[in-house]
């Protein structure tokens, strides 16, 4: 019943397989940051993605999406990459020429429009088409064709309208709306016979087909065969989808099968019979019905130009899915019975039949079931649903019988009780008996409530699975009552927990950690089984394991999220699988492991949103080995791209002051999508590869002088390694570390050197001569240390006899003015003589004492009128001139008086001298000292007469 179904799984050398929908991804205009409509699109070499987008050329790399304005003319419309020049030809209002890289990496646009010699032609209107054919490049608009050859154009305007052009194989036709289909052929245009009575059609498409035949297009009226002579409508099935949701043309993936664009319906493909593989749409997954362009890229899968963004199917993997869009959810178990495919989801039981195609119809709900549904099973040959409601035998399409009305997780056979069924419910077990009539209830088993989905049986006993205790449980002879033997935390002296419990090829295993256990009655004790043991040794920790049909060993790790596959070989022994399902991480049901292998090339695997069908002999030798790029390099404010057509090999040498560099990396593996890691690794700073990461950016700071070279490479979600590629660049020294720097050291230092040397010479001849003149120069030294001592000896000489000078003088001026007080007083004592004599009566007197008293008193008047104080005044003053001149120049605002003063101070006169000299008072003299100090600003601590010395 199975090969019903699987009797052609793949169809022809793509292999777009006709079970499930293949995985999409869809692309809006938020994320590609570009206009809605996308009309045409092409591949480069290197991989990179090109869509003819209404806002400009759009490029993909697979992680950045970056668009390139074409001036005055943003709405693109035809896109073809040129292989042999590396150019990108675009075509758009008014406008074509083609696109080159510039020196940073960047594309820049390059126009024709300039080679256009007769100028009523400039004006192209839209370029719909482009084909390269031979050694020419053709751009194909409404009114006129335009043949790019040896760096001219040549124009070739249509008698009518050229509506639009297709290159089939290796020829190119042109639909002339008066004449029909035309053949381009060296430069010339010739008619198809019959193809008139198409005029009246817009013709989108034309395929090439076996025989020389021809399979075209049409907008509204559907398809039809060119057979050379006449033209007749394809009544297939792809014909009738053409006619109710009109065609916008298509691409041919090979030589059986072909993918339909249309207005209203997505895309369809079909095979060269007309019959109808997929039919994918808006309900099914699209982002749009409206397919205005569609392309096969080197990896054999599909890009469509939408209406309003961009899909890409991946037509091309072992994987296609069931999903929503066909009515399922979450996915717990599946099973084949009476040649239908039943799911059990957490909506229900769905079944879709195993003869019937995939390509329009849904899964259908079985009725009854609309609940939660935790597993079907085939049991006697009854299928028996473990559903919310209860356990529930299915007939068909329906619940033929409801046999408990509690929630139940699933059932298993009783060893040693043939036709006794154990059920495992919300609250512990029950038993079930099959009967003439099929599965039947018999009652509540007693003694244990708990609940799980975990559980197995041997032939002693009954093993449950809850909250990380494993429940050794005895079923009692008569089946009615449960007892709990034991209670297990851990199945060694490691004290690990228990992981999951699984029957595999009819033994009853225990697994912790990846080791696996089994339980003898006989010892009473879990024994690990070496031999399974081993097979898991160095593979993630498992949470659940299960043996397919084909003997393989399917597994979930990272708390479920990922899935693995021990692939039994066709000889001893095994093969893990990881790499191929790391599309699946994140989308399986917790702790739930559904896998149904019905051959290699069927195996069901359940996942969160649906189904997954997973083809194990999936052949990709047509899938070329995965490329990796360094998409761009940036150093300081300069970014330069990389993996452009036309990019050469450039050295970058950067100075050292940007010495901090970022790399970004892209592959153009758009399969593996968010699942590609790269592996990098910069030479001589980096000494090993990195680890694989999903990370795409790389930064280096503070990178030391020297040449580096980058290296990554990519590994796809198929765990395929892509060759590395590389980038090399120079950081250059800082100028005290530059070659030139270290020349000039060089030359200082020679430099340095040499003027060392003649100044070691000119020592040497300098010493030598002043060995000559040795003697006389110990001489003349001792000579004139003699000097320079009889010289000092000298100074202190005068030095002492200056001091003496002075202190003679000093004394001298002592001396003169205490004499001179005795003058004074000397002239006093006179005076009051003289004084006395004045009063004396003169009249008593004879005239010879008259006289001779009158001699007396001229004579002592004589020498009272001396100017010995004015003599000592002078004298004074000349002796102090310096100190007075000074003191004036320093303190201007200070009187003669203050002058005379701080004279008598600085020779340490008392205050009863200076009162006598200076013919005043004690106090006048402590009065004159006072207003003294306040012009000299001296305070009352600070001592007078030190100040005037130091002056």
């Amino acid at each position: 019943m199975v090969l019903l179904y699987l009797q052609n799984p793949l169809l022809g050398l793509g292999q777009v397989k006709g079970i499930g929908l293949p995985s999409i991804t869809n692309y809006t205009k938020t994320e590609y940051q570009s206009g809605t409509q996308n009309w045409d699109i092409d591949q480069d070499a290197n991989g990179n993605v090109y869509f003819a987008n209404n806002n400009g050329l759009l490029q993909f790399d697979g992680s950045t999406w970056r668009t390139y304005k074409i001036p005055n003319s943003n709405n693109v419309r035809s896109v073809k990459f040129d292989p042999a020049s590396g150019r990108i030809y675009v075509g758009a209002y008014n406008q074509f020429g083609y696109f080159e890289s510039s020196e940073d990496g960047g594309l820049s646009y390059v126009s024709l429009i300039p080679k256009i010699l007769d100028a009523k032609y400039r004006s192209t209107d839209f370029i719909w088409n482009i084909h390269l054919f031979k050694d020419e490049v053709i751009f194909q608009s409404f009114g006129t064709v335009y043949v790019f050859k040896n760096d001219q154009i040549t124009p070739l305007p249509a008698e009518g309208r050229f509506q639009f052009s297709y290159k089939a194989g290796d020829r190119l036709y042109f639909q002339e709306v008066t004449k029909g289909i035309l053949e381009y052929k060296d430069g010339k245009m010739f008619t198809l016979p019959g193809t008139n009575s198409l005029n009246a059609y817009e013709i989108w498409g034309i395929f090439s087909l076996e025989d020389d035949t021809l399979l075209i297009a049409t907008l509204e009226a559907g398809l039809f065969i060119h057979d050379g002579e006449h033209v007749y409508p394809w009544n297939t099935e792809a014909n009738q989808f053409i006619k109710n949701n009109s065609s916008l043309g298509g691409v041919k993936i090979n030589e059986d099968l072909f993918v339909l664009n249309s207005v209203l319906g997505g895309i369809v493909i079909c095979n060269a019979k007309g019959e109808i593989i997929q039919q994918i749409d808006l309900k099914k997954g699209l982002k749009n019905n409206t397919v205005l362009s569609s392309f096969l890229d080197s990896s054999n899968n599909l890009w469509l130009g939408l209406d309003n963004g961009i899909s890409y199917l991946n037509i091309n993997s072992p994987f296609t899915y069931f999903s929503s869009s066909l009515n399922l959810s979450s996915v717990y178990a599946t099973v084949v019975h009476n040649e239908n495919l039943y799911v059990a989801t957490n909506q229900g039981v769905f079944y879709h039949k195993l003869n019937g195609t995939f390509k329009d119809d849904s899964f259908r709900l079985v009725e009854g079931t609309a609940t939660q549904s935790w597993n079907i099973q085939v049991i006697g040959g009854e299928l028996i649903c473990a559903n919310n409601k209860g356990a529930l035998v299915i007939d068909g399409n329906r619940v033929s019988r409801v046999l408990g009305y509690t929630g139940y997780f699933g059932f298993k056979e009783i060893p040693g009780h043939p036709g006794y069924i154990l059920g495992s419910n919300y609250g512990g077990f029950s038993l079930f008996k099959m009967g003439p009539r099929g599965i039947g209830f018999q009652n509540r088993i007693e003694g244990f409530y708990n609940s799980s989905k975990d559980f197995e049986m041997d032939a002693n006993h009954v093993w449950l699975l809850r909250d990380q205790f494993l429940y050794q449980l005895e079923l009692a002879d008569d089946l009615q009552t449960l007892s709990i033997k034991k209670r297990h935390t851990s199945l060694g002296n490691d004290g690990k927990g228990i992981n999951t419990l699984k029957k595999i090829d009819n033994t009853l295993y225990f697994v912790s950690e990846n080791h696996f256990y089994s339980y003898s009655k006989e010892l009473d004790a879990f024994r690990e089984d070496l031999v399974l043991s081993g097979l898991f040794k160095g593979l993630p920790i498992i949470n659940s394991v299960c043996k397919d049909t084909a003997g393989n060993l399917w597994y979930t790790y990272d708390q479920s999220n990922e899935i693995g596959v021990l692939m039994k070989l066709e000889g001893p022994g095994y093969t893990n699988v990881l790499e191929p399902f790391s599309n699946l991480t994140g989308n399986l049901v917790f702790n739930y492991l559904s896998v149904n292998t019905i051959d290699p090339n069927n195996i069901f695997i359940g996942l969160i949103n649906g189904l997954a069908h997973y083809d194990s002999q999936f052949s990709r030798e047509n899938i070329a080995r995965p490329k990796a790029f360094i998409r761009s390099f940036s150093y300081g404010d300069q970014t330069m791209v990389q993996g452009n057509p036309q990019h050469k090999e450039m050295e970058y040498k950067l100075p050292y002051v940007n010495n901090n560099v970022s790399f970004t990396f892209s592959s153009p593996d758009f399969e593996s999508g968010k699942n590609i890691q790269y592996s990098y690794q910069l030479e001589p700073f980096d000494k090993q590869w990195s680890n694989w990461s999903k990370l795409a950016l790389k930064e280096y700071t503070n990178l030391r002088e020297g040449t580096y070279t980058m290296r990554v490479k990519e590994k796809n979600s198929y765990g395929v390694e892509s060759e590395p590629t590389s980038l090399t660049f120079t950081v250059s020294p800082p100028w005290y570390r530059h070659p030139i720097a270290y020349i000039g050291y060089l030359i200082l230092g020679c430099l340095i050197i040499y003027l060392i040397r003649l100044q070691v010479q000119a020592k040497i001849r300098k010493n030598k001569y002043y060995e000559t003149i040795e003697q006389r120069k110990l001489y003349l030294e001792k000579e004139s240390k003699i000097r320079i001592e009889q010289y000092r000896l000298e100074k202190k000489i005068q030095k002492l006899n200056k001091e003496k000078l002075k202190t003679k003088i000093l004394a001298k001026d002592k001396e003169l003015v205490n004499n001179s007080l005795q003058v004074v007083k000397k002239n006093k004592t006179l005076s009051n003589i003289v004084q006395k004599l004045k009063e004396m009566d003169s009249e008593s007197m004879n005239e010879e004492t008259k006289s001779q008293l009158t001699t007396l008193k001229k004579n002592i008047q004589k020498e009272i009128g001396g100017n010995s104080w004015k003599d000592l005044e002078k004298h004074i003053k000349n002796v102090h001139f310096e100190f007075l001149k000074r003191l004036k120049e320093k303190y201007p605002h200070i009187s003669p008086r203050e002058l005379d003063l701080s004279t008598y101070l600085l020779m340490n006169m008392s205050t009863k001298e200076i009162a006598e000299v200076m013919n005043i008072s004690n106090g006048g003299v402590e009065l004159a000292r006072y207003r003294l100090r306040k012009k000299l600003g001296l305070s009352r601590k600070e001592n007078l007469t030190g100040f005037l010395m130091n002056i």
